[in-house]
């Protein structure tokens, strides 16, 4: 799965399913600019033992790596879902600074929830930082539940019927 899009003052930019160790040390180090340097999230709990079995999605242009985001499907999902195995589990969502704004986080959802449907499932769960939550809404998920503490952030769980 490949597409393609332009950002206004960007120029343009791919989103697809990372292949191979360049793709995935991309998307880490998407994640790391990110979550690590930028957000302060602990470097050993960023990386877990369920980025070997995820379906990894790289947004990239010519500047190079843009965005990242993983979808967690059968057993790995399963905390995640509430144990329900037709739900799949969007997460370590990226975007770099510079590269905000521009529609390329909405097209690694819509990409993440391609890879969804071509694997059967019925629905697709997040945790949203709480203060991204606005942004999951305008993507069609729906809130549910209070809002938890996830590597010291308030996020809040929300799903989208696909």
């Amino acid at each position: 799965m490949t597409a393609s899009a332009t950002a206004e003052g960007f120029g343009a930019f791919t989103v697809r399913v990372a292949a191979g160790p360049a793709d995935l040390e991309a998307c880490f180090a998407v994640r790391k600019e990110v979550f690590v340097v930028e957000q302060g999230v602990p470097e050993e709990i960023e990386y877990d033992a369920c980025d070997a079995g995820a379906v990894h999605v790289l947004a990239s242009g010519a500047a190079g790596p843009l965005g990242t985001g993983r979808l967690l499907h059968g057993p790995a999902a399963l905390d995640r879902t509430g144990g329900d195995a037709s739900v799949g589990s969007l997460g370590r969502l990226a975007v770099t600074g510079a590269a905000r704004g521009l529609g390329v986080g909405a097209a690694l959802v819509r990409a993440i929830e391609g890879e969804a449907r071509r694997l059967g499932l019925a629905a697709v769960d997040l945790h949203a930082q709480t203060r991204a939550a606005g942004f999951y809404e305008r993507l069609g998920y729906a809130a549910y539940g209070p809002e938890f503490l996830d590597a010291g952030m308030p996020h809040v769980a929300m799903r989208r019927a696909l």
